[in-house]
């Protein structure tokens, strides 16, 4: 009889210590933030000079609270330039394509996507 309740307190002890075990890869894996980091910055994409630049402008031209990305006036359309190289006001060898699993940022520090799956959160009250 000592025999099976020492059998018994062995398997509790040890599916104790997995189910710990478990819950603490799994926040371990949860609080990683391996996003890649991308840097943004607003342009104005009617104005792509001969050498592929483009001119950057007011982070606020790109404000995309609608989830468009970028805004739109009688003569200029403005977006996000993802990635590119910033030579004083001008940003080269980047892409206009939002890159998905990133977390961008403008180079003033306007959040403009955080990592993870869907990129940005909705909310409603």
């Amino acid at each position: 009889m000592a025999e099976t309740r020492s059998r018994k307190s062995t398997k509790v002890i040890t599916l104790t210590a997995l189910g710990v075990i478990s819950l603490m890869v799994v926040g371990f894996c949860s609080a990683q933030d391996d996003y890649e980091e991308v840097a943004a910055d607003c342009v104005d994409l009617n104005t792509q000079l001969p050498d592929g630049s483009y001119q950057v402008v007011d982070d606020d031209y790109c404000d995309d609270d609608d989830g468009g990305g970028g805004s739109h006036s009688s003569h200029h359309a403005y977006g996000w330039y993802y990635g590119g190289v910033r030579t004083g006001m001008r940003v080269l060898k980047g892409t206009t394509v939002r890159p998905a699993e990133a977390r961008i940022s403008s180079r003033n520090g306007h959040v403009v996507q955080r990592g993870g799956f869907g990129g940005r959160g909705g909310g409603g009250s």
